[in-house]
């Protein structure tokens, strides 16, 4: 195996409770989402841009009012669609969450240490999450074990690409200068991982409490990995 000079790693189920996104961040974007209808700002109207692009391109719809945008994005919240616009929102909103203090990051007890060792050992890490990077920023920046942001020296959204597609950590592997096989990346989803396999990374299955183990290597926590 080729050195890894990289860790790659997913969030949800992997660094962090599932339970944490669905219990708490994604209850906290709902609550709060239409105070932000009336919010004028450039940012918010590119989000309401893309989803009215999607829309269109999904069911043909004509252009809907501001209000009707932000029912939908509403909906798509509540079915937990993997949509870049929708992605963007709940990443300024949760933002706004995190800088008050209401909400604070979980992240699992053995992933602090592990990402100290390996910054310190001089290995590049990485995030790639269907989360906006905004939302990721904000959660390790705002972590139950402090600001962890500072270990990561690059974040990746689905703006890269879907997690399920080996040509995304092709274009993440490029993004980085490095080699696919430098890198070891860690999920606790198998078809994520076969993906970033046929893109020529390494990689570890992460099986947390919830998790069945499916994959040809797997760690039931950060310290198990080498």
């Amino acid at each position: 195996m080729a050195e890894i000079s990289c860790i790659l790693t997913d969030i949800e189920g992997t660094t962090t409770e599932i339970s944490f996104v669905y219990d708490v961040l994604f209850p906290y974007f709902r609550e709060h989402l239409f105070e932000w209808e009336e919010v004028e700002s450039d940012e918010i109207q590119e989000i309401l841009t893309a989803t009215q692009r999607l829309i269109t391109e999904e069911l043909g719809s004509s252009s809907l009012d501001r209000k009707a945008l932000f029912k939908q994005l509403l909906a798509w919240s509540l079915e937990d669609r993997k949509v870049t616009p929708l992605k963007a929102l709940q990443g300024i909103i949760w933002k706004k969450g995190f800088e008050t203090g209401v909400l604070k990051g979980h992240v699992y007890p053995d992933v602090a240490p592990a990402l100290a060792r390996w910054h310190s050992e001089g290995k590049t890490l990485a995030i790639f999450s269907s989360g906006s990077v905004s939302a990721q920023k904000q959660l390790f920046g705002n972590s139950i074990n402090g600001d962890l942001s500072p270990y990561f020296s690059a974040f990746f959204d689905t703006q890269t690409g879907m997690k399920r597609d080996p040509q995304t950590y092709v274009a993440i592997a490029n993004s980085l200068s490095m080699l696919p096989a430098n890198v070891l990346f860690l999920s606790d989803v198998v078809e994520e991982l076969a993906a970033a396999k046929q893109a020529g990374m390494n990689t570890t299955q992460l099986v947390r409490p919830g998790t069945v183990a499916a994959w040809d290597s797997v760690a039931s926590n950060f310290s198990q990995i080498p």
